[in-house]
Order: structure tokens, then C-alpha cells, then sequence
């Protein structure tokens, strides 16, 4: 039987994947050696270094823009590669080059910024969070123009590469507002996620955002002697615990009035598409170092992590926390509550209802204060939009496997992206559990590492020709 075009395509995007791999891990080799730790301001100059290579290596590639882009903090980097097509779709990449702080007294078996290859792993801080998967892109449009023997992608293709993620991206949402017009984009795709495992591929469809808080409360104007006004005057850490207690109902719903109002529901196919990951509950406890799982009624663990929102004590104080006892009524007490957040909530609104639910449970004689942090907006992209279902086709090509979904617990500055470019956001990642963001020994598997290359080498095309088509 001859060769079809599709399988033209295949061959020849492996062909370059494979001609050009030990170039490819070589140059990410001397990337993840840059410490580029956003949080420590001795590597402040290594950031900016990171940043300087990342543009240099771009244009090398045949971005013709490359750019670095100055914030408050630390640099990002910009690039741009117009298609010959002027109407080809906007793709935008999102990912970030800054690391976690490593170190050998971490427990690391070797120097995390001198990469190590073992067993077909690549052992650096970096690899995988984010370095890797920031760096697969490149390979991946090289062999995208192999494929198509053109001279620019099938579709317009920007990359933002942000440099202050591990420290929380605080300057990267004015970034955005900022340069909205050179990143205006129709689809937004973020490399700074990770799959269900080795053998089972899997498209991430959203974040949760976040909303998180502190609340100080204040009774006598210094801790008084229980004996002698206990029991007379408000209590302030007796305040804290109600709160905490009414916080949740029997069924651990959130209590705060209108919480879950306008919030996306899980919907048939989506639960049974989230039954249909092979997911082991008591290993996923050993992981959280939990004796058992917990939360609101109705949903699986599963469920709750990814599509429900929630209510935590973060943390809760007061009085005297010293050995043996000392009987008085506190003067303050404290509180830390974070607010996970889904699709159809507004942080600000879930904000609002907060601060009227504890100000209408606070008594005479206790004064409070509430401070919230900077929110995250949560992101969710339907099953059925055609850019995700492109990037389906084009992980199932790589993998030659079914692609299932998921969608992440935690929150992250992605939904600034959708947020202000008003653009859907997908996630391309091929990272796994085991690859240890943020622990010691972090690593990246190669083979994943190069799927990633193949898949993005065939999800540019696939965007084009599916651009426009209704979902």
C-alpha cells in the first residue's frame, strides 16, 4: 500500500525530530545550566541571562521578532513568526524561564544546574517547570516547516515567555495589558502543565482561580486575666473558631451567600470522561500524606480538586501559644482563608460576598480587618471548541494513543491571558507526576520531552485548516 500524505507528514516529522535531537538536548542542556531563580535577588543578573539566551536561540530558530521585555521585576521574553498566510489564524504561546531555588543540600543527588542524562532522563532544576517544555516548541516548528517544506508556520505564531512565575507573576497581568495589542491572539496555548502519566496522554481544559484572604480580629486592647472578665467581654479567637466552624454545612458546601451562583457545572460527559482516568484513590492519598479523602457530598476526589470550588483555613492564631497555660481572654486573633475558584465565579464578586459574610458574623466589641490578595480568574475551555480539539488530534498523532482530559487544581497566571485578550486557552504539556516540580531531583522523560516536540509540530497545521469551523 502507498504512503498517504498524512503519513508523509508523520515520517518526516520524526525523520527531523530524530536527525536533530542530541542538538535539541544539548542546547536545552545549557539553558536549564543559567539558575535562573526569579525569587532569590542574587540571580537577578542569571534571570536576565536566562531571558538574553532565550531570544538569541528564538532568533536562531527563525523567529524574525524576538524581543525582551522589560517589567518591574524580571524580563520576558516576546517572539513572532508571521505566516505567508495573512489570514492563517493567531496562536500565542505562554510559558516561563524562571526556576525554583535549588540546591544540593535540597537532597539533590546531583548539582541542579549541571544537567545530568540517566536512564533516558534529563535531571536539572528546569527541566520539566518550565524550561523543557518551553524549549520543545522550537524543535517542534522546525519540523513543522520540514513537514510542509515551507518557509514560515501555517499559522501566525507568538510566544510570551514570562520570567517571574515562580515568584507569583506579579507584573505579569500589566505586562499583558500593557503589550494586549501585540499579543492579541485567537487562541492561546500554555506549556506549563503536565499529563495524567507515561502511558496515559492528556489534554488539560482549565484552571481554577484563586482568591485568598487574611482577617485580623480585635477585642480587649491587651490579653486580660480569663478569671476575672472571661465570659464578660467577646472573645476574638472564640470569633476565629466560629467563623472557621460556619464556614462549611454538614455536606461541606461553602455557607457564603451566593458563592456558587452562576458557577459552570460539571456536565454528564465531562464527569464520565473524569471517570474514565485510571485513578487510584488510596496512592492519591499517599501522595497527599492523607488518611482519608474528604469534601462536598456528591462529587468524586477527582471532581472536587478540578471543577468544584472551595473554601480552606490556611491558618488560624491567637492567644497564648507557649508551653503550659495561661488563662486569659486574647487581645487578637487571626485568621488565612483561600478561595479556590471555577468557571463562572468572579473573584472580585466572590470577594464582595466574603468580606458581608464575616462582617455580619462579627459581635460587638470586635473590630476586624479583611485583606485580600491578587486574585486569579479561573479558565475553562469547552470540550467541543475546535483549537482543543486540534490540539487532540495533533497529541493523539504524536503518542498514537486515545487523548483524555483533565484540568488542574491550582491556579496560574494563564487566566490573565484569556482574561484580557479575550482569547480561549488551551494546555500543551507533557510533563508526569513523577517529574518532581519544585523537589529536589526534578527531571523531565525524553521521550515525553520529544512528543511534545512532534506535537507541535503537527498542531500548527491542524489549527489552520480547522480554524473558522464551527464547534
Amino acid at each position: 500500500m502507498s504512503e498517504t500524505p498524512a503519513d508523509s507528514v508523520v515520517r518526516t516529522v520524526r525523520t527531523y525530530i530524530d536527525t536533530h535531537r542530541a542538538a535539541f538536548l544539548e542546547d536545552l542542556a545549557e539553558w536549564l545550566r543559567i539558575p535562573s531563580v526569579s525569587a532569590q535577588p542574587e540571580h537577578a543578573d542569571d534571570v536576565r541571562r536566562s531571558a538574553e539566551w532565550l531570544a538569541a536561540k528564538l532568533k536562531e530558530t527563525g523567529f524574525p521578532v524576538t524581543e525582551i521585555w522589560p517589567t518591574p521585576g524580571a524580563p520576558a521574553v516576546f517572539a513572532e513568526w508571521p505566516s505567508a498566510d495573512p489570514d492563517a489564524p493567531t496562536v500565542l504561546v505562554y510559558g516561563h524561564h524562571d526556576v525554583q531555588p535549588a540546591a544540593v543540600a535540597d537532597g539533590w543527588h546531583t548539582d541542579p544546574f549541571e544537567p545530568v542524562v540517566r536512564e533516558g532522563r534529563m535531571y536539572a532544576r528546569g527541566a520539566a517547570d518550565d524550561k523543557g517544555q518551553v524549549f520543545f516548541h522550537t524543535l517542534g516548528v522546525r519540523a513543522h516547516l520540514a513537514a510542509t517544506g515551507a518557509e514560515a508556520p501555517a499559522v501566525h505564531l507568538k510566544l510570551i515567555i514570562e520570567g517571574e512565575e515562580e515568584s507569583g507573576s506579579p507584573n505579569f497581568r500589566a505586562l499583558v495589558e500593557r503589550e494586549a495589542q501585540r499579543l492579541a491572539a485567537d487562541v492561546a496555548i500554555v506549556s506549563d502543565t503536565g499529563m495524567w502519566s507515561e502511558t496515559t496522554p492528556t489534554v488539560c481544559t482549565g484552571m481554577r482561580g484563586v482568591a485568598d484572604c487574611e482577617i485580623d480580629l480585635h477585642g480587649p486592647d491587651q490579653d486580660i486575666h480569663s478569671g476575672a472578665f472571661g465570659g464578660a467581654v467577646p472573645n476574638p479567637a472564640t470569633v476565629a473558631a466560629r467563623l472557621v466552624a460556619a464556614l462549611h454545612d454538614a455536606d461541606e458546601r461553602v455557607t457564603v451567600p451566593g458563592f456558587y451562583d452562576n458557577i459552570a457545572e460539571l456536565t454528564d460527559e465531562e464527569r464520565a470522561l473524569i471517570a474514565e482516568l485510571p485513578f487510584d484513590e488510596s496512592e492519591w492519598l499517599r501522595t497527599a500524606r492523607s488518611h482519608a479523602a474528604a469534601g462536598e457530598k456528591g462529587y468524586s476526589t477527582l471532581e472536587r480538586v478540578w471543577a468544584r470550588p472551595t473554601a480552606e483555613v490556611n491558618g488560624i492564631g491567637g492567644g497564648y501559644q507557649g508551653p503550659g497555660g495561661k488563662t486569659i481572654v486574647p487581645a487578637s486573633a487571626h485568621l488565612k482563608l483561600s478561595f479556590r475558584l471555577v468557571s463562572g465565579q468572579d473573584p472580585y464578586e466572590v470577594e464582595a460576598a466574603v468580606r458581608d459574610w464575616v462582617a455580619a458574623r462579627i459581635p460587638d466589641g470586635i473590630r476586624h480587618s479583611i485583606v485580600f490578595g491578587a486574585p486569579t480568574r479561573p479558565c475553562l475551555t469547552p470540550l467541543d471548541h475546535p483549537a482543543l480539539q486540534s490540539v487532540v488530534r495533533a497529541m493523539g498523532r504524536a503518542f498514537g494513543e486515545k487523548v483524555r482530559f483533565t484540568r488542574e487544581g491550582g491556579s496560574g497566571p494563564a487566566a490573565d491571558l484569556q482574561d484580557v485578550l479575550d482569547a480561549p486557552v488551551l494546555f500543551l504539556g507533557i510533563s508526569v507526576p513523577s517529574d518532581g516540580w519544585h523537589s529536589p531531583n526534578e527531571k523531565v522523560e525524553l521521550d515525553l520531552l520529544l512528543k511534545g516536540v512532534e506535537t507541535a509540530a503537527y498542531l500548527w497545521g491542524d489549527l489552520a485548516a480547522s480554524h473558522g469551523k464551527p464547534a
